[in-house]
């Protein structure tokens, strides 16, 4: 195992222990220590995915998109690529995105993780994804532009987010672990 892919199965096994109660980080220490290329899209069982949890300068708001492909209101974020640094491809991803480029990766540390099954499209058949989200962060300028790949973007309440019992599942849980970090 090279050294980034052996920062990532530390990293996994740090967020295993910090949240016990989220989704099983063991999942993801098999994934990535399997044969198969996990950080490629040709992968068709699955791969990793890197996501910005993109708060504005005061903290209290997230940029979210909707999502053209899926219909629904996500977290920035996209494909690896063969990239192995996550923090940079959710970076990457967020910038490309927005249109934003003032932005930083506000805290190296895995934010949160997330399974998730994307369904089939034309001839891509369906798959998992293993999205890894850290912390991005605005310095600069929050006036975004629309990629080809949102419907829309939105600067949204984080706290409204926490509170929304129709929202994503994984959305509202980091909104409200942001909550939760952002009073400590």
């Amino acid at each position: 195992m090279n050294d980034l892919r052996q920062r990532l199965a530390v990293a996994f096994a740090k967020y295993a222990d910090d949240y016990p109660d989220e989704p099983d980080a063991g999942e993801f220490v098999l994934f990535l220590a399997g044969n198969a290329p996990v950080f490629s899209r040709a992968n068709l069982q699955g791969h990793f995915t890197g996501s910005a949890w993109l708060v504005s300068a005061d903290g209290a708001r997230v940029l979210l998109t909707h999502h053209r492909k899926l219909g629904r209101w996500l977290q920035l974020g996209g494909h690896a690529d063969g990239d192995e640094d996550l923090a940079r491809v959710a970076l990457r991803e967020a910038e490309e995105e927005s249109g934003l480029s003032d932005l930083i990766i506000a805290d190296p540390h895995i934010f949160d993780i997330d399974r998730h099954s994307i369904p089939a499209r034309g001839d891509e058949p369906g798959h998992w994804h293993y999205d890894v989200r850290f912390v991005v962060r605005a310095t600069g300028s929050e006036k975004f532009a629309l990629s080809e790949e949102s419907l829309e973007l939105a600067w949204l309440s984080i706290e409204s987010i926490a509170a929304d019992g129709d929202a994503d599942i994984s959305l509202r849980r980091m909104a409200q672990k942001w909550l939760r970090r952002s009073v400590q």
